[in-house]
């Protein structure tokens, strides 16, 4: 436990020292109008107050990625913190604050366009593929899995009640796509927001009360995976892919354009973009220690379950163990209201990256149409693939792992090459090393892991340094022709 005492303090730490360096790095101006005062137009570039911004920023990167993602990683043991404090402060809220505040300077531009600025238009391009697929995967993932769940409490969770749910989330996710934000979205967002967090305080104080024995980061880290009985899968780099949301996420790079058309002032910036991230850091960890104590320190048999159970099973199960019918209640919204809202913002995310490819604007509910009509078609087809096969779901899943932490990939180079052309001296580093180290991550989990190539575990960390060296190598042999040019 105190090692996750300690980790909560490094992560509030991080937000006040780390935090006010990256955001001197980037020097946003207060003066500079944004685009949401700029280019308002009542539907996606609104002015908002900032603490609906944070609170919306918060729910759409969250879902329930520091959830799953932390209960699943903490089978990997006391690593887990490591990498929840570790990434989210240096990779994951730097990501996440720079991408959005570089959209801001773009006029709110998309991740595509802020790609195809400084990556080339090939990239644009390649990206803008990558990116919208991996949207529709994420709407048609988090409609199946609250249907499932909807499912099985409505009823016997029968395929008749699943489609029924699917049907009613996925018309939510029309209306919530067309209409302007201030609509649905800045409503009922902050109320989600505000469940998941409490939800979260409450966890906290029953870890505080409770004070298991979990597993603290001066044990070491040998010998967990063989305990939690996934030894077929090394820390590194399984590790870094299963835990996501809660350290670093590049669905992120695409949420963040939507509140930089939303915020008031660039100073914002840092509160909503690296605070949220921040935020759901402390989220992630929190559900690693519960998780720690369900694997390691007998919660599983004090609440009647199996350890091997699914993570939506520990997330009700803890919740009603420690927080009553309360815990229940707010169990539901986190593991069912927190993917649909993830799923609307994705499906809000394509509509308006495509859009801006076609230079199409969206003041127009009939232009708005043009595009989320073929949005849909194609997730309701990744959607009969989930319901058709019975191993489509967890296939599109695990590509969904790794294109997530790819598109971090892409996002951090995006912003490295900015800082080395935009600022003096070596402070693109703060983006490089990250953006080395995901790249590394990245490769060797594509080479090894099973939805890959399946090269032997034990070559990944030779692949991860080999890959990391080459991408150095690559990116100051670019500085040097640039800087000739």
């Amino acid at each position: 436990m105190l090692s996750f005492v300690l980790c909560v303090a490094a992560l509030i730490l991080g937000y006040f020292v780390y935090g006010a360096l990256v955001e001197r790095v980037f020097g946003p101006d207060p003066a500079r109008k944004t685009p949401a005062v700029e280019k308002a137009d009542g539907v996606d570039f609104i002015p908002m107050p900032t603490w609906k911004v944070f609170m919306i920023q918060f729910l759409n990167i969250a879902g329930t990625g520091p959830i799953f993602g932390a209960i699943m990683g903490a089978k990997f043991g006391p690593a887990a913190y490591l990498w929840i404090v570790l990434g989210c402060i240096f990779a994951g809220a730097v990501h996440d604050y720079l991408s959005g505040m570089l959209s801001v300077r773009h006029g709110g531009a998309g991740l595509p366009e802020l790609v195809g600025i400084y990556l080339g238009k090939t990239t644009k391009t390649v990206m803008l593929i990558f990116i919208v697929l991996l949207l529709m995967m994420v709407g048609a993932v988090f409609v199946y899995s609250p249907a499932l769940i909807l499912g099985d409490i409505a009823g016997d969770g029968g395929r008749s009640s699943i489609m029924l749910w699917i049907v009613l989330i996925f018309v939510y996710y029309i209306v919530a796509t067309l209409l302007p934000i201030d609509k649905i979205i800045g409503r009922i967002y902050p109320f989600f927001a505000v469940a998941l967090l409490f939800m979260a305080a409450g966890l906290m104080v029953c870890l505080l009360v409770k004070w298991p024995a979990l597993p603290e980061i001066w044990d070491g880290f040998s010998g967990w995976t063989e305990r939690s009985g996934i030894a077929d899968q090394p820390i590194f780099p399984c590790l870094f892919i299963t835990i996501a949301c809660g350290a670093i996420s590049g669905f992120h790079a695409t949420q963040s354009p939507l509140m930089a058309r939303c915020i008031k002032n660039e100073k914002l910036g840092r509160p909503i973009f690296y605070g949220s991230m921040i935020t759901e850091g402390l989220v992630a960890l929190v559900w690693a220690a519960a998780a720690s104590w369900f694997f390691y320190d007998g919660g599983a048999a004090e609440l009647g379950m199996r350890a091997g159970s699914a993570a939506p099973a520990i997330v009700t199960g803890i919740s009603k163990g420690w927080l009553g019918t309360l815990g229940g209640v707010l169990a539901l919204l986190g593991v069912v209201a927190a993917p649909i809202t993830s799923g609307d913002t994705a499906f809000r995310s394509s509509r308006l990256i495509i859009a801006d490819f076609l230079k199409l604007e969206q003041k127009s509910m009939m232009k708005r149409l043009y595009i989320a009509i073929p949005l849909f078609i194609g997730s309701g087809f990744l959607l009969w693939y989930n319901i058709a096969d019975a191993e489509g779901f967890n296939t599109i899943w695990r590509y969904f792992g790794w294109s997530n932490q790819a598109l971090s990939v892409f996002t951090l180079w995006t912003l490295t090459v900015y800082l080395s052309r935009k600022r003096r001296g070596h402070w693109y580093l703060i983006t490089l090393l990250p953006a080395l180290f995901m790249t590394a991550v990245c490769i060797s989990f594509l080479l090894v892991d099973k939805v890959g190539f399946r090269l032997p575990a034990e070559a990944a960390p030779w692949i991860g340094l080999g890959s990391f060296v080459i991408s150095l190598i690559l990116f100051y042999l670019w500085k040097y022709t640039a800087k000739k040019q």
